[in-house]
C-alpha cells in the first residue's frame, strides 16, 4: 500500500471513530468500551446482557409506578410512561452535590471543606458566629447544624432548611444563574436528556430546587456515576470527586440532633420537610447518596443488595435511583408502590428489600461486566 493509500486509510478510521464517538443521535463507546446513549437509549433484551426477563417483570409489579433498567450501557426493560417528568422528591439530592462538585471542579469554590459564608456572609455572625464554620461538605452530609443548637459538623440532621440554604446559595451565589440553567450547562445537555427537565417541579414559586425528570433520563445521571464521572469520551467530573461522593459515609456512631432549633437566616424557606426528618443517615449516608453500608446495630441498608450499592432515595422509595458497580446495572422508578414505612434498615421483609433481592436475582451472569 502506497503512503498516501495508507494515510487515507487511516483518516477514514480516524472519521469513524470520532462519528462514534460524537454523532448526537448513535451509540457512544468510552474509551474502555463502555456504551452510552446518544439523544435515544439503545436498547437490548434482558437476556442479552445475562438479565432474567420474568425477574424483572416481578420487580415491576411489585414497585409499580414506572421506572427502567439500564445494564452495560443499554436499555433493557422499563414500564410505565417512559417520557413523563415528574418531581423526585429527596432523589435530587445527590444531582445538587453533584454540581456542588463541578463549582469545586471548575474553581467556582475552592473546596468541600470551605466556608458557605465565603458566599453567604450573613453565616458569620447568625447565632453568634457558630454557623460561620458550615461548610459545603457539612450540607452536603447533613451535619451542618443550621437551624439547630449543635455545631456545624457536631451532629446529624436530615434537614430541608439547610438543603434550601445549599441550593439558594449554590445557584444564587457560587453559580450566579437559575437552576435551569446550571442543570442544562452542566448535566442535562452533556447527558442529552430527552425529556422535560426543571428545578421547579411545582412551578416557578413553590420549592425551587425540587427536580422533575424522567426515569430515563435520571438513569443517565445514574450511568455518568457508573462510568466514574466520563461520558462518551469526556470527563464530566473527576474520578477522585465521584468517588468522594460515593465513598465516605457518616461513621456509625455519628450522633444524632437534640432537634432543639436555632435561628436561621431571615426568610429561610425549606426545600420540602422539616430540620430533623429521619433519624436514619450514620452508616450509610454519603454527600447525599445512600450506601449500602451498616449503622451501629451493624444493620446493612438493603440486606439483599450487594455491599457496593447506592441509591439516591424520595420518599422514603417511592422515587428510587439504584446504581450497582458490581453488575454494571443501574434501576430507577418513580411514583412506586414502595413508601416510607417500606424503607426499614435491617428488614428483609420491607418492600424495597424486596425490590433489591428481585434486582439481584435478575442478574443471571454472575457480577462481572
Amino acid at each position: 500500500m502506497s503512503h498516501r493509500r495508507f494515510t487515507l486509510a487511516l483518516l477514514a478510521v480516524f472519521a469513524g471513530l470520532l462519528l462514534l464517538f460524537v454523532l448526537p443521535g448513535g451509540i457512544g463507546v468510552g474509551l474502555a468500551g463502555e456504551v452510552f446513549p446518544g439523544e435515544h437509549w439503545q436498547r437490548r433484551s434482558p437476556e442479552a446482557v445475562g438479565m432474567a426477563r420474568d425477574r424483572l417483570e416481578q420487580l415491576s409489579q411489585l414497585v409499580g409506578g414506572r421506572g427502567c433498567v439500564v445494564r452495560h450501557g443499554w436499555l433493557i426493560y422499563s414500564w410505565g410512561d417512559q417520557n413523563k417528568s415528574s418531581d423526585v422528591a429527596s432523589a435530587f439530592k445527590p444531582v445538587l452535590t453533584t454540581l456542588m462538585l463541578i463549582a469545586v471542579q471548575d474553581g467556582k469554590i475552592a473546596g468541600v471543606d470551605s466556608p458557605v459564608a465565603d458566599f453567604e456572609p450573613r453565616l458569620r455572625t447568625l447565632n453568634g458566629g457558630k454557623d460561620a464554620n458550615i461548610t459545603w461538605r457539612h450540607l452536603a452530609m447533613q451535619i451542618s447544624g443550621y437551624g439547630l443548637i449543635e455545631k456545624p459538623g457536631a451532629a446529624y440532621a436530615y434537614n430541608d432548611y439547610a438543603l434550601a440554604l445549599y441550593y439558594n446559595t449554590l445557584m444564587d451565589r457560587v453559580f450566579r444563574q437559575s437552576g435551569d440553567r446550571v442543570l442544562r450547562t452542566y448535566l442535562a445537555g452533556p447527558l442529552q436528556f430527552e425529556d422535560r427537565y426543571t428545578f421547579h417541579a411545582f412551578g416557578k414559586k413553590d420549592r425551587a430546587g425540587r427536580l422533575a425528570v424522567s426515569r430515563r433520563d435520571f438513569a443517565r445521571f445514574g450511568l455518568l456515576y457508573l462510568r466514574n464521572g466520563t461520558w462518551r469520551g469526556r470527563q464530566l467530573l473527576k474520578p477522585d470527586l465521584i468517588q468522594l461522593a460515593m465513598h465516605s459515609p457518616l461513621p456509625p456512631r455519628t450522633p444524632l440532633t437534640s432537634g432543639q432549633s436555632a435561628p436561621m437566616l431571615p426568610h429561610q424557606r425549606t426545600i420540602g420537610g422539616g430540620r430533623n426528618i429521619t433519624p436514619v443517615g450514620p452508616g450509610y449516608y454519603s454527600f447525599n447518596w445512600w450506601l449500602n453500608g451498616t449503622n451501629r446495630a451493624g444493620e446493612r441498608l438493603f440486606a439483599d443488595a450487594p455491599p457496593d450499592t447506592c441509591v439516591a432515595s424520595g420518599h422514603g422509595g417511592e422515587c428510587m435511583l439504584w446504581i450497582i458497580p458490581s453488575m454494571d446495572l443501574i434501576v430507577c422508578w418513580n411514583d412506586s408502590n414502595v413508601k416510607d414505612q417500606d424503607h426499614s434498615p435491617g428488614d428483609p421483609g420491607s418492600r424495597c428489600n424486596r425490590a433489591a433481592g428481585l434486582i439481584v436475582a435478575a442478574v443471571q451472569d454472575g457480577k462481572a461486566k
